[in-house]
């Protein structure tokens, strides 16, 4: 099961964005809730860094498939709504295959 956690602070602005295991829907090069969710994440990651400009640190590991991201500085408008757009997208995909491949959850930091 993959698990996202999104935290944000008592404003509700980003810090953190978690991105932890495999969803294990199907077996390795077939599971397209796995493939989904990394599409959405390393999409959004790249877009936030390289069109919006967004600087912050980054950690990968792709055996556990890890990503996180920590946001030290306040995100422009345009990087709160891709963010916004991948939690729809998260959140849809959670909808569709159920809670047992995909949790998205959200903390307060």
């Amino acid at each position: 099961m993959t698990k996202i956690v999104i935290c944000k602070d008592r404003n509700g602005a980003y810090r953190q964005l978690s991105c932890l295991g495999h969803a294990g829907f199907a077996s390795y090069g077939n599971d397209v809730v796995c493939a989904s969710i990394s599409v959405l994440v390393i999409n959004t990651i790249n877009a936030l860094e390289q069109l919006a400009g967004e600087v912050f640190e980054t950690f990968v590991n792709e055996e556990d498939g890890t990503i996180c991201c920590d946001f030290t500085s306040p995100l422009q408008e345009r990087s709160i709504f891709l963010l916004d757009t991948l939690v729809f997208g998260l959140q849809n995909i959670q909808k569709e295959y159920g809670k047992k491949y995909l949790q998205v959850k959200f903390e307060e930091v």
